[in-house]
C-alpha cells in the first residue's frame, strides 16, 4: 500500500517579509503594492526537488492535493504522475479559508503525513481542522516560524520527509505557536501557543520553538556589547550599521541612545538613526549612498536563526552586496547556553555555499569577548 502524502502551499506565504510588513495577515493588497513577491511556490518546488534526491522510492508515493497554487501546478511542474486532487480554490487569491477548507477534504483520505508550505499563520489554520489527527511537516517560506513543525530549510525538511517515508524517525507532540502580526507591526513581540499537534521528532533538522532569556546578569552583559558596538561605530566613523531587530540588538541601542525598532531594522550612520524599520528596497537604496556598512544582529534563542527567520528583508541581494565579513553577530553567554548552532536561511544556494565555506562566526559575547560558534546552512 503506498504511502499518502498530503501536499499544501499557502501562495502568499513569506511575502510581507521582504517589504517590510513583517506578515501578511491582513495586509495582502498592500504587500503587493509595495512589491512582494511570492517565495512559497520556489520553496516548496526547492524542496521537492531535494526529496528525489534522497527518496529512491518516491515513485510509490500518492500525493494528495490542491489544484493551482495550492500544491497541483508543483506536483505536474515536476512531472509526478500519482496526484489526486481534493480541493481546487475559487480564486487565484486564496485565503485561510481555502487552507482550512482543504484540511477538510484532507481528512477524508486517511494521510500518513501532511507536507504544508507557509508560516506560523498557515500551521495554526491547520491546526484548527487537523488538531492530532495527522502528523504535520512544514516547509519554512514564511516570516514568523515559531512552531516546533518546521523544517529549519527546505534541505532539512526534504531529508526528513525520506526519512519519515522510510519509518526512521518518531512521532510525537510539538508546538503550534504564533505571533499577533498587529502588534507585531506596532513593536510588540508578543507569541502565543495555540495548542499541540504530532509532528516529526528529529532535533537535528527540525527547528525548537524561540526561547528568550532575561536575567540581572543579562543586564551587564548588555551594557559590555553596547560598549563593543560603540567602540565599532567610533571606529568606522563612515560605515554605514544595520541594527536588526530582536531584544539583544534593542538593549544595544537604547544603551547608546538610538530610537531603534524593536521588530524592524533601523539604519545608523556615526551614531544617528537615519532610517527606520525598514523594508528591502530601503535597504537597498541606501546601499547606494553608503557602500560601506556593517550588519549587527543577534540569533533567535534556541533556533539560532541570523538570517532567514524575521529579517527577510536582509535579502540574498542584501547580503551579497554587503558581504558576509560585515555581519556582527551578538549574543549574551545565557543565550549560547542553549544556541549551540547559529543557522542561516536564505534561500539562495550560491549566498549559502559561502556561509558553509567559512564554517563559523565569531560571536561577540561582551566588552572584547568573543567566542567561536559553529553555522549550519542549507548546504550540510
Amino acid at each position: 500500500m503506498s504511502v499518502k502524502i498530503g501536499f499544501l502551499i499557502n501562495p502568499v506565504a513569506g511575502m510581507g517579509g521582504r517589504v517590510g510588513l513583517k506578515g501578511t495577515d491582513g495586509v495582502f493588497d498592500k504587500a503587493v503594492q509595495m512589491g512582494a513577491r511570492p517565495v512559497a511556490r520556489q520553496k516548496a518546488e526547492e524542496m521537492l526537488r531535494e526529496f528525489f534526491v534522497f527518496s529512491k522510492n518516491h515513485h510509490d508515493l500518492l500525493w494528495v492535493t490542491c489544484s493551482g497554487e495550492m500544491g497541483g501546478t508543483v506536483l505536474e511542474t515536476l512531472e509526478i504522475k500519482n496526484i489526486q486532487i481534493v480541493y481546487s480554490p475559487s480564486s487565484d487569491r486564496t485565503t485561510a479559508h481555502d487552507t482550512t477548507t482543504a484540511c477538510k477534504a484532507f481528512l477524508d483520505h486517511h494521510l500518513d503525513l501532511l507536507l504544508f508550505c507557509g508560516g506560523d499563520g498557515t500551521a495554526r489554520d491547520i491546526y484548527a481542522i487537523v488538531d492530532k489527527k495527522i502528523p504535520l511537516l512544514g516547509i519554512p517560506a514564511g516570516v514568523k516560524m515559531h512552531s516546533g513543525v518546521f523544517g529549519i530549510n527546505t534541505k532539512a525538511t526534504a531529508k526528513m520527509l525520506s526519512e519519515f517515508i522510510n519509518k526512521r524517525l518518531t512521532i510525537g507532540d510539538v508546538e503550534i505557536m504564533d505571533l499577533d502580526e498587529e502588534l507585531y507591526r506596532n513593536g510588540e513581540w508578543k507569541i502565543r501557543l495555540f495548542g499541540v499537534v504530532r509532528g516529526i521528532i528529529e532535533p537535528t533538522y527540525v527547528q525548537v520553538g524561540k526561547a528568550s532569556f532575561e536575567s540581572v546578569s543579562d543586564e551587564e552583559v548588555k551594557d559590555e556589547l553596547a560598549e563593543h558596538i560603540k567602540d565599532e561605530l567610533e571606529k568606522h566613523k563612515d560605515w554605514l550599521f544595520l541594527f536588526c531587530s530582536g531584544g539583544t540588538i534593542d538593549a544595544i541601542a537604547k544603551k547608546l541612545h538610538i530610537e531603534h525598532t524593536l521588530l524592524g531594522i533601523d539604519a545608523v550612520y556615526q551614531k544617528q538613526l537615519i532610517g527606520r524599520d525598514l523594508n528591502e528596497e530601503q535597504i537597498l537604496s541606501l546601499l547606494k549612498k553608503y557602500p560601506k556598512v556593517k550588519i549587527v544582529l543577534s540569533p533567535i534563542g534556541a533556533q539560532g536563526f541570523i538570517l532567514g527567520r524575521g529579517n527577510l528583508q536582509l535579502s540574498p541581494r542584501v547580503i551579497k552586496k554587503i558581504g558576509i565579513d560585515n555581519i556582527i553577530v551578538v549574543a549574551t553567554p545565557s543565550k549560547l547556553m542553549v544556541t549551540p548552532l547559529l543557522r542561516v536561511d536564505t534561500g539562495d544556494k550560491t549566498l549559502d555555499s559561502l556561509f558553509a565555506k567559512q564554517g563559523y562566526f565569531m560571536v561577540i559575547i561582551g566588552y572584547r569577548l568573543s567566542r567561536v560558534v559553529k553555522l549550519q546552512t542549507n548546504m550540510f
